[in-house]
C-alpha cells in the first residue's frame, strides 16, 4: 500500500514536470502549436508507465528510452525508472540504458536545438543528471543491502541461540536421565532382589524377613525421593537448583555399606590412602562403582564376592577396577560354566534364591563411557576368562588425576 502511494505521487510529479518542460520548450521556440500537445501526450504516457516500474523496470526503461528522441517531457519519468532499475536489479542493462539515454538526448538536441545550450552542453547536462540518479540509487541499494544483511545476521543469531538452547536443554535432560538411571536403577535392583528372596524362601525367620522388608522399604523410599526430585527439576524447566547434591568419593563407604546390607560381598581395596580428589573425578568414580555393583547384582546376585580396587598408577591416573565371577553369563554371552542356575533365576545374596533376573535398558555402560570420556579417561569392560576362577566380568577405568 505504501509503494502504491509512492507510485501515484511519482506519476503526479512526472505529469507536473512534463507540463513545466513543455511550457519551457514552447516559450523557447523548440516546439510550437500541435507539437506542444504531442509532447504533453507523450509526457503523460511516460508518466503513467511509472505504475509498472516496480514490476518490470527494464521494460519501462526501454519504453521511455524509445520515447526520449521525440519529446523531452518524459525526462523525470526516465530518471525515476532508471533509479528503480538500479535499486532493484544488478544488471548490465543499467549501463546500456544510460548510454542509450545519452544518445537519444543528443539526437533530440540535434533535431530540436536549444537556443541557449549547445548540443555538447546538453549532452554533459544529460549525463550529469543520469549519473546523479545512478549514484543516488546505488547509495540507496547499499543501504537496503546493509539492512537486509543485518536482518539476516539477527535471524541467524536468533536461530543459533535457539539451537544452542535446545542443545543445552537436550544435554541437561540427558544428564538428568543418566543420573536417574545411575541412582534409581541401583536401588530398584536391590528391591527386586530382596522381593524375589522373600517370594521364594519360605523358611526365613521373622528377623530375616523383617530385615529384608526393611531393606526393600528403605530402597523403595530412597528411589521415590530421587524420582520426585528429578521430576521436580524437569517440571521447573531443567533448573537443577533443587536437585540433590551428587555423591562423590566421600560417599563411597555408604554405597558399599548398602551393597553389603543387601547381602552382596564386596572386597574393597582402597589404595588412595585418603588422598583428596576433585569433585568431578569423585563423582565419576562413585558412578563407576555404583554401576558395577548394580550389574553384579542384576546378572550374578550370588554370594560370590565383588572385588574393588582403587589405586593411583605410576602414570598419575586413578585406576578403578571391579571384578566379579559369573555363575551365569551376561546377556549376549554365548558360553557359561557348568552347572548354571535355572534360566532367569540365580541365587540371591546370602545364598537365597531370587526371582526373575532384573530387566535393564543396557544403557548403564553407555552412560559410563560418556562420563569417562567427559573427564578424558578410558573405560574397558567385558567378560574375561581368569585361571582358576572361570569367567569374570571386569569393569576398569583409568581417569586422569589433575595435579594439585
Amino acid at each position: 500500500m505504501k509503494d502504491r502511494a509512492i507510485d501515484v505521487a511519482a506519476i503526479l510529479v512526472s505529469c507536473f514536470c512534463a507540463l513545466l518542460l513543455a511550457g519551457s520548450a514552447e516559450s523557447s521556440g523548440r516546439i510550437q502549436g500541435d507539437e506542444t500537445f504531442f509532447a504533453l501526450l507523450l509526457g503523460f504516457a511516460g508518466s503513467l508507465s511509472l505504475w509498472w516500474r516496480r514490476r518490470n523496470p527494464l521494460a519501462v526503461a526501454f519504453f521511455l528510452t524509445a520515447l526520449s528522441p521525440l519529446a523531452e517531457t518524459i525526462a523525470f519519468a526516465g530518471l525515476a525508472t532508471l533509479y528503480t532499475l538500479v535499486v532493484r536489479r544488478r544488471t548490465r542493462a543499467v549501463l546500456l540504458i544510460v548510454v542509450l539515454n545519452i544518445g537519444t538526448g543528443f539526437a533530440y538536441s540535434l533535431r530540436r536545438p536549444d537556443v541557449e545550450l549547445t548540443p555538447v552542453a546538453e549532452i554533459v547536462l544529460n549525463a550529469a543528471l543520469l549519473t546523479t540518479a545512478v549514484a543516488i540509487a546505488l547509495a540507496v541499494r547499499s543501504r537496503y543491502e546493509l539492512i537486509d544483511s543485518l536482518r539476516h545476521r539477527a535471524e541467524q543469531a536468533e536461530d543459533h541461540a535457539r539451537l544452542r538452547a535446545d542443545r543445552l536443554r537436550a544435554l541437561e535432560r540427558e544428564r538428568i536421565a543418566r543420573e536417574m538411571h545411575d541412582s534409581i536403577a541401583h536401588r530398584i535392583s536391590l528391591v527386586s532382589l530382596h522381593a524375589g528372596a522373600l517370594q521364594l524362601r519360605r523358611d526365613l525367620t521373622p528377623d530375616e524377613t523383617a530385615k529384608a522388608a526393611a531393606t526393600i522399604r528403605k530402597s523403595a523410599h530412597e528411589a521415590l525421593e530421587e524420582l520426585r526430585a528429578i521430576l521436580g527439576v524437569l517440571r521447573a524447566g531443567d533448573n537443577d537448583s533443587n536437585l540433590r547434591p551428587q555423591p562423590d568419593l566421600t560417599h563411597l563407604g555408604d554405597l558399599l555399606a548398602e551393597a553389603e546390607a543387601a547381602g552382596m560381598r564386596v572386597r574393597a581395596d582402597n589404595r588412595l590412602n585418603g588422598t583428596p580428589v576433585s569433585a568431578a573425578l569423585g563423582r565419576t568414580v562413585y558412578r563407576l562403582v555404583q554401576e558395577g555393583l548394580t550389574n553384579a547384582g542384576k546378572h550374578n546376585p550370588a554370594a560370590t564376592p565383588v572385588d574393588l580396587v582403587l589405586e593411583r598408577t605410576p602414570e598419575g591416573e586413578l585406576h578403578v577396577h571391579l571384578s566379579n565371577p559369573l555363575l551365569s553369563p551376561p546377556p549376549g554371552h554365548a558360553s557359561a560354566p557348568a552347572g548354571p542356575p535355572p534360566p532367569g533365576h540365580a541365587p540371591a545374596p546370602g545364598g537365597l534364591p531370587s526371582g526373575p533376573a532384573v530387566p535393564g535398558a543396557h544403557a548403564g555402560l553407555l552412560g559410563l563411557s560418556e562420563r569417562v570420556e567427559l573427564v578424558g579417561g578410558r573405560l574397558r569392560h567385558g567378560v574375561r576368562a581368569s585361571p582358576g576362577a572361570g569367567l569374570t566380568f571386569d569393569l576398569e577405568a583409568w581417569l586422569p588425576w589433575p595435579k594439585t
